[in-house]
């Protein structure tokens, strides 16, 4: 038996048992190969088991068996349908080949996931296709430099050989060696029709059974049918990585606007939940019937202050988990946390996305972060008018300023902001002997902060501005001097290159501000430092996991400590950022941000925030007060009680009338937000 060949020649039989033998043994060694997968992610992020007990763990194993089961059922669909034939059954190389070819995607994807799901803590899904349409020589530096690729590539290539060598050992043991001469004077024939037809029809209606995943009416299994534990990584661990690749391909392939919400409300009664959520006494709506929160706001006079410029600063990866400031052990943000002294700190603020781009979008152009239009940057709707600070200020003759670590053509943002009314950019092909000079991302925060000091000092006095300062070194690959300004972090496991790079952006930070400190402009100008998003750390709370969402925004000012305060609990999102920042430069504004004041809210107003991760995950949360509600297109909504911190927690909450309410007021915002950039109307103006 071992020199049967591969390919069954005319003296080997394959009949309809050997076939259906070899049909369930591949389909069992297919499973044990995704069940290993399974078993590699959850060793290779061990640091998100936190408290999940063993049996969720279990749960999620058996959640993962149907929809592997679901794969494979497809794969093994057309070696069913070969029963029809005793041809087809005998075309064992097209069968070895086509579950082989299957066999290493999978083990491909499987093993992309393991650094994927540690950085973004999803299974593969659109954030892959959308790399892919960036610029690929960044993306493949930020890969060569930023993992072990050739061991990665070595690891999939031995597990390729493997499943090949399985593969053909299941068709050796699964043929049978027939002499020609005898087959031919036995007068051998295929099975006959009357049994090889019910046996096919038997087969067929098994696999596609297996193919749903589910013997109830309606749907088949779909990816809400993992989240079956309290464990949001047990629930991500039942998925199927190359079921979700495949569902994130076909969702590419569809117009983003596939992927909005639809929507669920009377389009005047969502427009009231809305304008209940963002007015105040101090707004006053323009063009009702034509745009959604068009208003005119007037801050009191006494929340102003005396400042003329602003400066906002957008931190990479910049997470509240780890800022000391907010409770964070590590002394990981030393500068950070003595700025923290001279202003005012919100302690549940929170990003509006979890991509850098999101991050852009929402804090200078005071829109959120919407299903569909998650790459809103790089979409044709990113020409649409907007209530962003670029607009308001150029309003009122501001200069302008954008200085950052790298290319201006990542994620269109040279595009989009120049729409906006940026006008001065300085990127990583400006800077003169940099301390790095890194060759995925460009130059270090040390140099764009020393950049900006310089740029800035050099303003006249005679004319107001705005300058937007973004890092990147907190980024892989991490683009950080041999010699670094301060000590490494240590003892955190996996995050500590991480944190290193986190803590050496919070040095440069600290020294922009020490030579900012000696130029004029300083007692005249609002500082805003803002992370961008958080990162993953330790285990995820919530379906949308709250940590990366969750970061510092400081407001730095002469006298906005003695007037607001050390530190606020008000809820907030980046969308919020325009509209406090207007609010302290004072006097009348007409815009359309689709946040609120923060420093000019009711005393019982705890605030509120609409959030969503990156990619094609279309799950979206509502975060008000000390609740927040999660909700998505196939999954019941869930309401938690959330507390931030190192000992960050969510409890689900059942409380009926409060997820009624809330669920109202989240969809009424995602659908008139996505009404009004739709039919471009979201600006301070009326479009042209």
């Amino acid at each position: 038996m071992s020199a049967t060949p591969l390919i069954p020649s005319s003296q080997v039989r394959v009949g309809l048992p050997q076939h259906i033998a070899y049909t369930l043994l591949a389909a069992l060694l297919l499973l044990a190969m995704h069940a290993l997968l399974r078993l590699a992610l959850l060793l290779y992020n061990s640091e998100q088991v936190g408290a999940t007990m063993g049996a969720d763990l279990a749960e999620a194993f058996f959640n993962g068996l149907r929809f592997d089961l679901r794969l494979v059922a497809l794969l093994c669909l057309p070696l069913v349908l070969a029963m029809a034939s005793a041809k087809l059954m005998n075309a064992r190389r097209w069968m070895h080949a086509w579950l082989l070819a299957w066999a290493s995607l999978s083990l491909f994807l499987g093993v992309v996931e393991l650094d994927f799901y540690r950085e973004f803590n999803q299974r593969l899904n659109g954030l892959v296709f959308q790399y892919m349409k960036e610029d690929p020589k960044t993306v493949l530096s930020m890969l060569w430099f930023g993992f072990p690729v050739l061991r990665y590539l070595l690891a999939w290539a031995l597990a390729t050989w493997l499943m090949a060598y399985l593969l053909r050992k299941l068709d050796r043991m699964t043929c049978r060696v027939v002499p020609l001469s005898a087959a031919d004077s036995a007068g051998r024939r295929p099975t006959a029709w009357r049994v090889r037809g019910p046996v096919l029809l038997v087969c067929l209606a098994l696999t596609i059974m297996a193919a749903r995943g589910t013997l109830r009416q309606g749907p088949p299994l779909r990816w809400g049918d993992a989240f079956t534990t309290d464990s949001m990584f047990a629930n991500q661990l039942g998925l199927n990585g190359t079921l979700s690749f495949a569902a994130a391909a076909m969702a590419q392939m569809s117009s983003h606007r596939a992927n909005i919400w639809k929507s669920t409300l009377p389009q005047a009664e969502a427009t009231g939940h809305l304008r209940r959520l963002l007015l105040t006494a101090q707004d006053s709506l323009v063009d009702a019937d034509r745009a959604a929160v068009r208003r005119d706001y007037v801050p009191p006079t006494d929340k102003a202050l005396a400042v003329r410029n602003v400066v906002v600063i957008l931190m990479e990866s910049f997470s509240g988990r780890h800022v000391g400031a907010l409770g964070a052990p590590g002394n990981i943000t030393p500068y950070f946390d003595k700025l923290a002294e001279e202003g005012v700190l919100f302690n549940r603020f929170f990003s509006n996305g979890t991509h850098t781009h999101q991050g852009m979008f929402a804090s200078f152009a005071c829109f959120p972060n919407l299903p569909g239009f998650e790459y809103l940057m790089q979409q044709q709707e990113s020409s649409n008018h907007f209530s962003g600070l670029p607009q308001l200020l150029a309003a009122r003759n501001y200069d302008n300023l954008y200085v950052y670590n790298g290319d201006f053509a990542w994620d269109n943002q040279s595009g989009f902001f120049g729409k906006q009314g940026v006008r001065n950019f300085i990127g990583r092909f400006d800077y003169v002997n940099p301390v790095v000079s890194d060759p995925t991302w460009g130059v270090s925060d040390q140099d764009m902060f020393e950049r900006a000091a310089a740029e800035l000092a050099k303003k006249p006095r005679d004319k107001p501005f705005y300058a937007l300062l973004q890092t990147l070194s907190n980024h892989t690959p991490y683009p950080l001097p041999p010699k670094l300004p301060m000590e490494r972090v240590t003892g955190f496991g996996a995050l500590d290159e991480h944190l290193t790079a986190m803590r050496y952006s919070d040095w440069a930070l600290g020294q922009f501000f020490e030579k900012a400190r000696q130029s004029p402009y300083f007692k005249d100008t609002l500082f805003v430092i803002v992370g961008d998003h958080g990162f993953s750390s330790g285990e995820q709370h919530t379906e949308i996991n709250l940590a990366r969402f969750h970061i510092p925004l400081l407001l730095m000012a002469p006298g906005i400590r003695q007037a607001f305060g050390a530190q606020r609990d008000t809820v907030g999102t980046q969308v919020d950022i325009v509209p406090t920042i207007m609010g302290r430069l004072g006097g009348k504004l007409r815009h359309q941000c689709w946040g609120r004041d923060l420093l000019n809210l009711p005393a019982d107003d705890t605030g509120f925030g609409v959030i969503k991760p990156s990619g094609s995950d279309q799950t979206v949360a509502l975060i008000k007060g000390s609740r927040i509600l999660v909700a998505s297109k196939t999954k019941e909504v869930k309401l938690y009680d959330y507390r931030l911190g190192p000992t960050m927690t969510a409890v689900v909450t059942h409380d009926d009338g409060v997820s009624g309410a809330l669920k109202a007021e989240l969809d009424a915002y995602i659908q008139t937000a996505t009404r009004s950039l739709i039919d471009n109307t979201a600006g301070s103006v009326a479009s042209r």
